[in-house]
């Protein structure tokens, strides 16, 4: 069995430690024993944003992404994107974008170059408060991918953003018709129920880790704001 070589490690705010492992040709980015993401399983990272980008109708859209993590599913994004679309990336730990220049760079490749995307080192909170506070324009799309779901495992302070305040706030943030995708590992019906209440509509998909069907499934929350013609109808 082949070992699990350190390469590098990185503090996340607010305390806990992230961890960057090779496995043979593998890297597997580690939070204690938990695996957070591996280059072995990225599928189901590209399907939240080829997914989530199927179900808008918008020909420039501006989509905010929480946490770059290996940029599985930043790189998912551009590659759908039109020319006058544009790509927001928060990443809260430093580090992760060294790695991505660094021991990540075959994978990386020239995305981060990219003039449709960037990459801002920030809560992703802070920039769906920004937006819901129309201090900078709202997105068509929000894609979570910070945790292994909605329960704040990696860093507790983004249990706010799956709190009924959270959720609010991230609606403010959205264009009418926009649509807020969350990664999770597994099914969570109380936070489906939330989103709901959240005043959504609430497509819940299951994904696999790899297409060949093999591996485990996940979840992902596509929960739509409603359009201005359906906002009208409803009041």
């Amino acid at each position: 069995m082949l070992p699990r070589e350190p390469v590098d490690s990185a503090q996340i705010p607010g305390g806990g430690t992230l961890e960057l492992v090779r496995h043979g040709k593998d890297y597997i980015i580690m939070l204690g024993r938990d695996e957070l993401m591996g280059t072995r399983m990225q599928f189901s990272e590209e399907q939240l944003a080829e997914l989530t980008l199927d179900r808008l109708d918008v020909p420039a859209p501006r989509i905010l992404i929480g946490g770059y993590g290996m940029g599985f599913t930043y790189r998912a994004a551009l590659a759908r994107l039109p020319k006058e679309g544009r790509v927001v990336v928060a990443e809260l730990v430093p580090e992760i974008l060294d790695w991505a220049k660094g021991p990540l760079a075959d994978l990386t490749g020239n995305t981060l170059d990219d003039p449709r995307g960037r990459v801002e080192i920030e809560d992703v909170s802070d920039l769906i408060g920004d937006a819901s506070d129309r201090f900078q324009p709202l997105y068509d799309a929000i894609l979570l991918d910070v945790d292994n779901g909605p329960d704040g495992l990696v860093r507790g302070d983004n249990n706010k953003l799956y709190s009924r305040t959270g959720l609010a706030r991230a609606r403010d943030a959205l264009n009418p018709g926009g649509i807020l995708a969350v990664w999770s590992a597994g099914p969570d019906p109380q936070f489906a129920r939330r989103l709901k209440n959240a005043r959504f509509e609430v497509e819940e998909r299951v994904v696999k880790a790899r297409p060949n069907n093999k591996g485990p499934r996940f979840t992902i929350w596509f929960a739509r704001k409603a359009s201005l013609t359906e906002q009208a109808s409803d009041s």
